[in-house]
């Protein structure tokens, strides 16, 4: 059932309003001796999870016993992150996600289902992994807090995503990612119903079905002032709660173009991104809106590597972002590929297929290294003072040389495509 439920397109809520939304949910759901939050990690900082957390601590007190950030395969948060993010609540509290060994299998989906949906793309049996202080912690809430936002993999972001993925393992998030990844990530971003989604329900209502989860997801977008504002609220826990955020996220984080777009500008904010694994979101959220020969251009000051972990980010400076038809070459001939099906899915969400160019421009990796994974490479001191986020504003932009370019200043929080482009996919 849903719990709480206040949104539209207009809607601007405020920290009151989400407070009383969120204690309201409480109410109902009666007194609870042991909560868990699964909050996202500093990634989703924007999401408003960091307060929707807080103000979750200040109402059940000592009873809120575990804060486990829904890492899935991102590096752990820093004490500064935390501090940022959560505000002043204990360090203690917080529980490290170790996605290769922290995890129990609940279940298994049978291959036969995995092929039908994927359209005989894969047929690999998937298991419904989720960390084992979900399964064994016996508490009677575990508060899974999340952003629903146009997403690269499932195809809008959160709800039992931020569970079997967020919390999944080796296995379950690698084959998760590599379904998408073939099935064909322009024929799921921004659509609520795909193979990936359907995986997950079908794990929800056969495998967790006895886990006591309330999900808390919220819609975020930018207001006339370019200012993120909370636009949606919604709590429950069942697919209704996942239906209306997504709905109203599509008519907030969706920018449907009336012509592709030649040149594209994103930002990466550096307390935000620090890898390509993280920042090729600026590729893949913007790609069914270049034209072809068209140009992105990444300013991305703080990327320092490549994978959030040293085995992804090998893997990546091995194979590099070389296209779909190459990927899935290597990946059936390399064993290191196939047993981390997620780095290949990766890979190939970072190509643009050799439709358009990439240009990175990063603070902390050289032009070698850019150049050795397919992209191009650019000094950013100097495309950051040509581009210069502070007097760039949301869309397009006439620069003082007369060039036209579109600015996005953060590719996590929408989806970007040329109409034909999304309706042909």
């Amino acid at each position: 059932m849903i719990y709480f439920e206040k949104g539209s397109e207009k809607e601007s809520l405020s920290r009151q309003d989400i407070q009383e939304g969120l204690y309201e949910a409480f109410k109902q759901l009666g007194k609870k001796e042991k909560v868990i939050a699964v909050p996202p990690d500093y990634t989703r900082f924007h999401s408003r999870a960091g307060l929707i957390t807080q103000l979750t601590r200040k109402y059940y007190g000592e009873h809120l016993t575990d804060i486990l950030p829904a890492l899935g395969t991102h590096a752990p948060m820093t004490k500064e992150q935390i501090n940022k993010m959560y505000g002043d609540i204990p360090h203690e509290l917080f529980r490290v996600h170790d996605w290769r060994n922290d995890i129990v299998t609940l279940g298994e989906i049978p291959g036969d289902f995995i092929k039908e949906i994927s359209e005989g793309k894969v047929d690999y049996p998937w298991p419904a992994q989720i960390n084992k202080r979900l399964a064994e912690g016996n508490h009677d809430l575990i508060l899974s807090v999340g952003q629903v936002v146009p997403h690269e993999v499932s195809g809008m972001a959160n709800f039992n995503k931020n569970i079997f993925v967020g919390t999944g393992g080796v296995e379950g998030i690698n084959k998760s990612h590599f379904l998408g990844a073939a099935y064909g990530m322009e024929k799921m971003m921004g659509r609520a119903n795909t193979p990936v989604r359907k995986v997950l329900n079908y794990a929800s209502e056969h495998f967790a079905n006895h886990l006591p989860i309330v999900y808390v997801l919220t819609v975020i977008g930018l207001d006339e002032n370019d200012e993120l504002v909370t636009r949606g609220l919604y709590i429950g826990d069942d697919m209704e709660c996942f239906k209306k955020a997504a709905e109203l996220s599509l008519k907030v984080n969706f920018t449907m173009l009336d012509e592709p777009l030649k040149k594209v500008v994103v930002y990466l904010d550096p307390e935000e991104f620090e890898s390509t694994w993280l920042g090729n979101k600026s590729i893949y959220r913007t790609r069914m809106a270049l034209a072809d020969d068209g140009e992105l251009i990444v300013l991305a000051p703080g990327v320092k590597k490549f994978g959030e972990d040293q085995i992804n980010d090998q893997l990546i400076r091995n194979y590099g972002y070389v296209g779909t038809p190459r990927i899935l070459e290597l990946t059936e001939k390399n064993e290191d590929l196939r047993e981390n099906l997620g780095a290949a899915a990766h890979l190939i969400h970072g190509s643009s297929e050799g439709r358009f160019s990439i240009t990175y421009c990063p603070g902390k990796l050289t032009k070698e290294e850019i150049e050795s994974v397919n992209f191009q490479y650019a000094d950013p001191d100097s495309m950051l003072e040509k581009y210069p986020p502070d007097r760039m504003k949301e869309g397009f932009n006439r620069m003082d040389d007369g060039e036209e370019v579109y600015y996005i200043s953060n590719p996590g929080l929408g989806l970007w495509a040329w109409k034909e482009k999304f309706q042909d996919a």
